[in-house]
């Protein structure tokens, strides 16, 4: 798709209202230890520069009602967090709140508890040390809204004993309102992908009251859909894949709706 066909098809979607809606997920902001999940400050610090020069950036629930409304004239987007680091302290989490980004942040509850490493980062030779529940407690009274984010960032795909699976996620959930004094509103699959998910655990989740369930499909969210199923995609190290990610890259335009939750009331554009 070259430049000046998306730049037609964004002028549309802006005509028509139908503007889509972006939301990002983030995992470690370090200069050290670097994995596939983490990102150099520089590096982050270009993302929001470029982000806030080109986006209206609002939080998750705001992200959540336009996805439902039929109509949206703004791009948007929004920034989310996964797992819980401690490191996000010194530099990622005092950029967001200088910069007034809204942000919501998922966290696995027992590392926070336990205080181990994160067993993925062992596995490629990382110690980065949780976030402690002080952390999460300054995070949430700045205005960062925690959401929950399993227990032991398990496969909850992979989960059948329903015992197991209502610990995981209620568990979860529980821990952050018992530490934090206030509802937790909002969870993300560790993973992300369709195998990772299963509608047993968004059927438990819906009944418990969460008001939204975030994935890591890769695909963004359009106007006029329910909202409670939101597609994430990962914000690259390199900027300038985000950039061609948020301005309309065919391969995230796609129906990325596998779940029979969450089918699209619309049909996605057509690119020719």
């Amino acid at each position: 798709m070259t430049e000046r066909s998306r730049s037609r098809l964004l002028e549309q979607l802006r005509e028509q209202q139908r503007l889509p809606v972006a939301v990002l997920f983030y995992h470690r902001v370090a200069d050290h230890d670097l994995t596939p999940w983490t990102i150099r400050k520089d590096d982050f610090k270009k993302h929001l520069d470029w982000l806030q020069e080109h986006f209206e950036l609002v939080s998750l629930e705001e992200s959540q009602r336009r996805i439902r409304s039929q109509n949206n004239d703004r791009f948007t987007v929004s920034v989310t967090f996964d797992d819980g680091y401690a490191e996000n302290s010194e530099y990622a989490i005092p950029e967001l709140i200088s910069r007034k980004i809204p942000t919501t942040y998922f966290v696995t509850t027992d590392f926070i508890t336990t205080q181990q490493y994160f067993p993925h980062d062992i596995a490629v030779g990382c110690k980065a040390k949780p976030n402690t529940w002080d952390e999460i407690r300054d995070y949430a009274a700045s205005g960062i809204e925690i959401g929950a984010h399993t227990k032991t960032h398990c496969d909850i795909g992979a989960i059948r004993n329903p015992d197991i699976l209502a610990d995981e996620l209620i568990g979860s959930i529980q821990a952050l309102e018992s530490e934090l004094r206030t509802r937790c509103r909002y969870f993300a699959f560790p993973f992300g992908k369709p195998d990772n998910t299963s509608q047993s655990a968004v059927s438990l989740l819906k009944r418990h009251g969460i008001e939204a369930i975030c994935s890591a499909y890769g695909a963004i969210n359009w106007p006029g859909n329910d909202g409670f199923h939101i597609r994430r995609f990962h914000g690259d190290p390199l900027l300038e894949r985000l950039k061609n990610w948020l301005s309309l890259d065919k391969r995230h335009l796609a129906d990325h709706s596998v779940l029979p939750f969450a089918e699209p009331k619309h049909k996605f554009p057509v690119l020719r």
